[in-house]
Order: structure tokens, then C-alpha cells, then sequence
């Protein structure tokens, strides 16, 4: 379950960031779960199917009408030792919506619980008091429980050195660890002078022609069936080729990509369509993306984004296929044309 990103929402024409992630959703008329999309947003909005808040969202999930997790899977075994144990702790509704409130707070470019916690680690390293530990402690408890053992960057020691430094000496690192002792406090200080693991932030190489911005993550383009219809906010579902955006192209009109691709592979004379069917997407995508400036504006939002073309319908050589390969041929007409819309003039 992995947030997605970028994405957004239009408000009094104003543009509000957000990300996305799956959840299982249950249906109004049956008790039956299929997944869907949560939308979380920079003013505090969520939408899976309508807009709610964080308290909307604390409700539907007291009421199982959203779950983190498929009902119907196996549940989960417990690890045998918490000091031991190599996973995170499961996430829960509780440490969920913590985990949300976290993300609008990052999206609204305030601090974060993992930012604060790196801020109370460097405190407590140029001031080791008891008081700098306590304020570590707080800030430590405040990350949600199924992400602490990320805090470090570490996946070798996790989160067990924070683990060590805020219990006291003589007890048991997490009820069933080691005891602690002084020594133990002194050296997780020295692993974090040595390492400095997810403390300090080291900057990435910038090439020659690389954008000063951050590299954003991968915009990945889902084959979602809407059994009600195309939801009437547009996002980045419209990007798909069966997405219904009337184009004119090659003397035709056709009520999608898709259906056009298709009627002109099928009207195509001669051997050589394996030859000309990438010239002839690019147009298509060109078409659409030129005819409709409101779709182009969603393409556009991808920013410098990767976009990742998935699906079962299409053949690998359009779209992603995991370890099966799949050249994502869509996607990369994507950027070309989101590239050439950036452009328009060539000047």
C-alpha cells in the first residue's frame, strides 16, 4: 500500500496538491470489498468516491467501510519478539490516520513527524541531557508506528538505535531486548557521528541539463473500471487511451484514442503496420492532448514525472509489465507530448 503521486484538485481555481494510495472500499449493497482510490490533498480533503476530512475518514474506517487491507487475506501473524522482529508493525486505522495527517502536513510544506524527529536527534546530539532525550522521545512516539523503523534510512539496524537511546539504562529495550546501559547510550551517540543515518541530508548529483528541482516519483497511469462512469473530476485517469476525448485525426473522428488507433490499424493496407503503428500513436496522442486544453492541463500537472502505462488489454510493447518487461511505449509518447506542450512554439 504505497502512496502515489503527484496528483490534485482544482479549488476556486486554484490548484491543491496531493497523493494517492489503494484501500479496499465496501460496497453499498453488498458486504463485499473491491478496491478503489483515497485521495489525500494539501487542505486537508480526502476523497474516496466523495470529498470527507480526517475525522470523515476516522468514521468510515470505525465502520469498516474502508479497509487498509483486503478482509478476505490471511490475517497477519504476530512476531514472536519486538526486539527481534525484522518488519514493521502492522499498520492499523489509528497509525493510518496518523500516517494521513503526516502527508497533509507535508503537503502543505509544514514540518513532519519523520522532520521533527531528525531535528530532536541533532538537538539531542549537541545537547545529550535528559530533557533533549525526553523531547526525542516525544518526537520519536509522534511518527506513526508502522514507519519508525524507516527513521534512519538504516534497513540493517532500523530504528533500534533510537530504540536503545530512549529506553533507560537498566530495562529492556522493548519489554524483551537487551538491557540497556550506559555504554549502549554511548554508542548509538557514536553511531550517528560515524553514520548519520537519515540525520543529515546529502545532496544528489546534478548533471549538466538537470532540472534544479527534485527528481519527482513515477506517475503511474492504472487500468481502473468505473462501473458508474467516469468520475466528473478530472484527473490523471484521463491520460488513459479509452478515456472518452472525441479526437479529429487522418480526415476522421473518433470518439477516443483507443477506437481510433484500432480503425486505423484495421483500414491500414499493407504488411508494414507493426512499422508505423509508434508514428501513429504519437498522433493520436497529439491530437487528443492539442484538441482538449483541459486534458492537456492534467497532463501537464505530471510536471518532469516518469509516467508508467499499466494494464492487461494492451500489448507489452505499449505499457508496463513488471518482470515480464513491456517497453511502456504509451507512457513515453506521454512525456513527448507533455514535453512538446511545454514547448509549443519551438522557439
Amino acid at each position: 500500500m504505497a502512496w502515489q503521486r503527484p496528483t490534485y484538485r482544482t479549488v476556486g481555481g486554484e490548484r491543491v496538491d496531493g497523493v494517492w494510495c489503494h484501500v479496499w472500499r465496501r460496497h453499498q449493497l453488498s458486504d463485499e470489498y473491491y478496491v478503489d482510490d483515497l485521495f489525500v490533498y494539501a487542505d486537508g480533503a480526502i476523497r474516496c468516491e466523495e470529498l470527507t476530512d480526517l475525522d470523515g475518514l476516522r468514521r468510515r474506517l470505525a465502520k469498516g467501510l474502508i479497509a487498509l487491507r483486503d478482509p478476505k487475506a490471511p490475517t497477519l501473524p504476530e512476531q514472536p519478539s519486538k526486539w527481534l522482529a525484522r518488519y514493521s508493525e502492522p499498520r492499523t486505522p489509528e497509525t493510518f490516520l496518523l500516517e494521513v495527517a503526516d502527508l497533509i502536513e507535508e503537503l502543505s510544506a509544514r514540518p513532519t513527524a519523520a522532520q521533527r524527529c531528525h531535528e530532536a536527534i541533532r538537538h539531542y546530539r549537541q545537547e545529550p541531557t535528559e530533557l533533549s532525550r525526553a523531547a526525542l522521545r516525544k518526537a520519536y512516539l509522534a511518527i506513526p508506528a508502522h514507519l519508525r523503523v524507516y527513521i534512519l534510512g538504516d534497513m540493517e539496524r532500523q530504528d533500534r538505535p533510537l530504540r536503545i537511546l530512549l529506553t533507560d539504562v537498566g530495562e529492556p529495550v522493548d519489554g524483551d531486548g537487551p538491557v540497556v546501559t550506559e555504554e549502549m547510550h554511548r554508542d548509538v551517540l557514536a553511531f550517528f557521528d560515524e553514520y548519520d543515518h537519515g540525520v543529515t541530508e546529502r545532496p544528489r548529483p546534478v548533471y549538466a541539463d538537470d532540472s534544479v528541482d527534485a527528481v519527482p516519483p513515477p506517475v503511474v497511469l492504472h487500468d481502473v473500471i468505473y462501473p458508474r462512469g467516469w468520475p466528473e473530476e478530472l484527473d490523471f485517469f484521463v491520460l488513459r487511451n479509452n478515456y472518452p476525448a472525441e479526437i479529429h485525426f487522418a480526415g476522421g473522428t473518433h470518439p477516443s484514442v483507443h477506437e481510433a488507433y484500432w480503425a486505423l490499424a484495421e483500414s491500414h493496407r499493407g504488411d508494414d503496420w507493426p512499422d508505423v503503428r509508434l508514428a501513429v500513436m504519437a498522433g493520436l496522442l497529439r491530437a487528443k492532448f492539442t484538441q482538449h486544453p483541459d486534458l492537456a492541463g492534467i497532463l501537464l500537472a505530471t510536471g518532469d514525472a516518469t509516467i508508467s502505462y499499466t494494464g492487461h488489454k494492451e500489448s507489452p510493447y505499449w505499457r508496463e509489465a513488471g518482470s515480464r518487461g513491456g517497453r511502456n511505449w504509451i507512457g513515453r509518447l506521454l512525456e513527448l507530448v507533455r514535453s512538446e506542450l511545454s514547448w509549443p512554439t519551438g522557439e
